[in-house]
């Protein structure tokens, strides 16, 4: 698994969205992506950060961004979430986890002593070229949606 850098191509994806859609990086081309990575849909940490980039959708979008969440659930689960909070992103279906394992976020976790495979909450930005702009690893969920935003609008 290679590290994913700034200034890399970002590695493309077609993925099933909420809604019955797709989503593809090729055919976001020219425009800024936000892609964050969560565990699953529907928990504390999960809920907390697509309602944080929901409250701020507005601001993305008129930064010319596009923000989409991707996990390991179906689609119709992203549906029953998207519902259930409001959500105003794309949650994309990741559920053979080959886009997870290509950024490099797809890795061994340890809880109470148990191993076991699943996604490390990350963010990549990608620029309009299909480059990385900025990574965050590890991502703890308070302010950062803002601070994904910032960094948007650094973007220009």
């Amino acid at each position: 698994m290679s590290e994913i850098a700034v200034g890399s191509p970002a590695p493309d994806f077609d993925l099933e969205t909420d809604g019955g859609g797709h989503v593809s990086l090729s055919g976001l081309k020219g425009g800024k992506v936000v892609l964050y990575f969560y565990p699953k849909d529907d928990t504390p940490g999960c809920t907390k950060e697509a309602i944080a980039f929901t409250g701020l959708g507005a601001d993305f979008k008129a930064a010319g961004a596009t923000v989409i969440g991707v996990s390991p659930d179906t689609a119709a689960k992203h549906d029953k979430f998207k519902a259930k909070h409001d959500l105003g992103v794309i949650l994309a279906a990741d559920t053979e986890t080959e886009v997870a394992t290509a950024y490099g976020v797809w890795v061994e976790k340890n809880m109470y002593g148990k191993k076991y495979m699943g996604v490390e909450r990350s963010t990549f930005l990608i620029d309009g070229d299909g480059k990385i702009a900025n990574v965050w690893r590890k991502v703890k969920v308070p302010g950062h949606a803002e601070a994904v935003l910032d960094a948007v609008k650094a973007l220009g």
